[in-house]
């Protein structure tokens, strides 16, 4: 049984029931090989060079593939009919030739099918080939590409941007499209323009609307009614006019359908329709694909097989009718450049399938199919015919007219199945108008100015970017999905109700990148590349002198930030981000002026941790900071920039602060003797403008010492953390060693006991698998009368006690366990319930709120 190759174990599933016992199918899950992330891995000095690993988690499967060879010395390789799936292919070929699994005497063939269907896959086994090495080679030279740029510009990054995470080809590109339209809405200044509209009644009293055309015998521009007082002076004009129909034209209008899907059109009408993200859409179609619905679904191709062609205006004859089949078939013409992409369409296998005929029951891959399934019909029907017409309605003395426009559809066509989305909705005069004959007087019923303002451009969606990289020809289909999700895996983007926002670190990156490496995100300079690997696909060019001639110029961009420093980097990134960290203020004033001293001068900083913030240039003497971004986003946390002072303890004055990770107390001033005194953070649950000189000396008393731990004599201490209240027990909270478990609130902190705090440490050391385990339990004693849930009686590291909900009891030195009875442990219950209700707890609750923005400023 020759073994045949695929992806995925559902392709393989699917193809085994085509082809039979007659051979053994195996799944390769996806790339077997990479380059493993390291210097050298890619070598420009030895003619590039690459160094490839055969993945941990893939060599089980290279070896599954490499036992059944033993058995039948044939193997067909089958993977997905694009440049990935070819080197897929030649990585398998390789990996198992270099394990002697392919011998000189193993026939190896690929087989290509641009659908699992059984027909096309019997018809690709009929017509094996070998693997296209320049299809292989266009592969080698785009990941080749990827790395030296990864692996050679992040590390310029992390020196010179501390905090910034990565840089990509193809992806730093797509990032400064969005950066640059965020720039564009941020520099918008709208203009305010005025329309009129008047509702009219024809002499049968049915209305409609028409808008203000001509005023005083003059054509009007969008913004020639420039405010109210002359929007309202053409409300007058109309109103002190009677007005009549000068003309009515009726125009018939086709209107045909859109071309059948391609992998980025499908992936911009998934968002439209169903708000799917790239990444969701194509898994849901790689679902579809693998269990032979639809065809392959990554391509630049919209050209439909003739079979195909004939088995959809089959199905609408069918289904709809004869008249909505065109009288010949409709063609459309192929946008890809590199046959390599151009595959057939995205459609469905079988046109007479519908979603509701899907063995499946998952909703997107339904949604999606049936989305694909009306798009291909739809590209195959008749035109939707339509009747426009345009009524204009003016005063005898031609100083005003108005014009109403509206359509009929004599035909729905194509419309009857689907019609394409739209990204951002613009009005149309689609509406029906009354019947209407030239001369008719109009009734005024009212007539309306309406105040309108210019609108930025709008947001990036994924849909609308990958259009975009799809115009500007960055990347290609197989990348769509991946670059738009890995600019946001970076967090460099974010989604917000399904707009594309650049966060602070992405316009960073993208400002950096501008000033230092113009060249290599420029759009052209991208687009131009992918033309050249396109070239390599198709034979045309030579894969390693593309390498060399790239390398050559990047490589000396690399070495000339070297001597960089990151001041110099800072303030040049200041100079591009200006607009935005500090616009102009309303009074004229210097908006990178300090508002704490008056003297220094605002400027972006990066800290040590990562990220960035805005801080004065008279550090240390002003210590004014804010977060990075405009001003006015600060936190409304009621701490002034230079502190506030809370009170004095033992001589040392206690301030709480606003820090870059939020506020926090601190005993004392910063001094030549004394640079980092005493602080501690400020809880989350606590809203800074009410902590007062006793929670601020609580927090300044961390970390609590709560006593030697019974077994062992190790300190066992309670804190709060950057993950919130803890215990340790360890030598000291700063001891990397030693168990911590985690405290449910910040109350416990200050009142947890060492018996508590031993068995919460015990059942932390349990859930891990080590040694130690949670508290015995000694008695159940039943339910609580009162407030229901069970008492029991455990066995403590200092003897027996009380367990209700959270709250354990001691039980007193004369108590025998067997001996208490429900009502006496309801009462040490009780007991100890009114001592943990004392002091902070009431504090907690009178102060639980909505937890603030982070604070930003420090002070003076």
């Amino acid at each position: 049984m020759p073994v045949v190759v695929v992806e995925s174990p559902a392709k393989a599933k699917t193809i085994n029931a085509y082809l039979g016992s007659d051979y053994t199918v195996l799944a390769s899950y996806g790339h077997v090989r990479d380059l493993p992330p390291k210097d050298g891995s890619v070598d420009p000095e030895n003619e590039f060079d690459m160094l490839w690993e055969v993945a941990s988690d893939s060599k089980k499967h290279v070896k599954a593939i490499a036992d059944a060879l033993k058995e039948d010395n044939a193997l067909i390789l089958a993977t997905d009919p694009d440049r990935e799936g070819e080197a897929i292919s030649w990585h398998l070929q390789e990996a198992l030739t270099k394990r002697k699994s392919i011998k000189k005497d193993t026939p190896v063939s690929r087989v290509v099918f641009n659908q699992i269907t059984k027909k096309a896959v019997t018809e690709a086994m009929e017509n094996p080939r070998q693997v296209d090495m320049p299809l292989v080679e266009a592969y080698l030279a785009r990941r080749a590409l990827d790395y030296l740029v990864g692996f050679n510009l992040s590390p310029v990054l992390w020196r010179k941007l501390p905090g910034a995470k990565s840089a990509g080809r193809v992806q730093s590109v797509t990032l400064r499209l969005i950066v640059e339209r965020e720039m564009e809405i941020e520099a918008f200044r709208n203009r305010e323009y005025w329309s009129v509209k008047a509702q009219l009644a024809t002499p049968r009293g049915q209305e409609f609307e028409a808008r203000l055309t001509v005023l005083a015998g003059k054509k009007l521009d969008k913004f020639d009614i420039e405010n109210q007082t002359q929007a309202e002076m053409a409300v007058q004009a109309i109103s002190s006019r009677d007005l009549t129909v000068q003309s009515v034209e009726a125009k018939p209008a086709n209107r045909n359908p859109a071309a059948p899907f391609m992998t980025s059109t499908l992936q911009q009408e998934a968002s439209r329709k169903f708000g799917m993200g790239a990444r969701q859409t194509m898994s849901t179609a790689q679902r579809l694909y693998e269990a032979g619905y639809i065809t392959y679904m990554r391509t630049d191709g919209i050209d439909m097989a003739p079979e195909a062609v004939q088995a959809a205006r089959d199905a609408i004859g069918t289904l709809y009718g004869k008249e909505y089949v065109p009288g010949s078939p409709r063609m459309y013409k192929n946008k890809a450049k590199n046959a390599q992409e151009a595959h057939e369409c995205v459609r469905p296998t079988d046109m007479m399938t519908k979603a509701e005929d899907l063995k499946t029951s998952d909703a997107d891959q339904r949604k999606l199919y049936d989305l694909i399934w009306k798009r291909t019909l739809a590209c195959q029907m008749e035109a939707a015919r339509m009747e426009r017409t345009t009524v204009d309605v003016g005063s005898a003395d031609g100083q005003v007219m108005l014009r109403a426009t509206g359509q009929v559809v004599l035909f729905d066509g194509f419309l009857r199945v689907y019609e394409e989305g739209r990204d951002d909705v613009v009005d149309e005069d689609d509406k029906r108008l009354p019947q209407i004959d030239e001369g008719d007087k109009m009734d005024k019923r009212a007539v309306t100015p309406e105040q309108h303002f210019t609108q930025p451009p709008p947001r990036y969606t994924e849909a609308t970017l990958v259009k975009k990289m799809e115009e500007l020809g960055i990347g290609r289909p197989s990348t769509y999905a991946s670059i738009v999700t890995t600019i946001q895996d970076r967090e460099y983007v974010r989604k917000d109700k399904n707009r594309l926002i650049p966060e602070d670190k992405g316009r960073l990156v993208t400002a950096f990148l501008e000033n230092y490496f113009r060249k290599y995100v420029g759009y052209g300079f991208t687009a131009d590349l992918e033309n050249e690997l396109d070239d390599v696909s198709a034979g045309d060019a030579e894969w390693k002198e593309v390498l060399r001639r790239f390398w050559r110029d990047f490589s000396a961009a690399i070495a000339e930030t070297a001597d960089l420093r990151i001041t110099e980097v800072l303030e040049k990134i200041n100079e591009v981000l200006e607009p935005h960290l500090f616009p102009p203020n309303e009074d004229g004033t210097d908006p990178r002026l300090c508002p704490n001293c008056g003297a220094g001068r605002l400027s972006m900083r990066t800290a040590r941790s990562g990220g960035a913030f805005i801080g004065c240039s008279n550090y240390p003497e002003c210590r004014y900071t804010r977060a990075f971004g405009p001003p006015g986003e600060e936190d409304d946390s009621g701490i002034p920039p230079e502190g506030k002072l809370l009170g004095e303890d033992a001589g040392d004055k206690i301030y709480a602060f606003k820090g870059r990770f939020g506020p926090y107390v601190q005993r004392g001033e910063v001094t030549e003797d004394n640079k980092k005194p005493p602080r501690q953070s400020i809880p989350k649950d606590w809203p800074p403008e009410g902590v007062d000189l006793p929670q601020a000396l609580k927090l300044l008393s961390l970390p609590r010492e709560i006593g030697p731990h019974p077994e062992d004599g190790v300190t066992v201490w309670s804190n709060i953390g950057r993950y919130g209240p803890y215990l340790k027990h360890a030598a000291s909270t700063s001891e990397r060693g030693g168990t911590n478990a985690n405290l449910e609130s910040i109350d416990e902190v200050f009142t947890v006991g060492m018996n508590r705090a031993v068995q919460l440490l015990a059942e932390k050391v349990a859930s891990r698998g080590g040694r130690g385990a949670a508290a015995k339990t000694l008695r159940e004693l039943g339910e609580h009368p009162d407030q229901g849930g069970q008492i029991s009686i455990m066995e403590g590291k200092y003897g027996p006690y009380v367990k209700w909900e959270k709250i354990n009891a001691t039980l007193p030195k004369d108590s025998e366990p067997a001996d208490l009875t429900i009502e006496a442990a309801v009462l040490l219950i009780d007991e100890k319930a009114a001592k943990k209700g004392t002091g902070r707890r009431k504090t907690a609750a009178k102060k639980k709120a909505p937890a603030k923005k982070k604070a930003v400023a420090k002070k003076a």
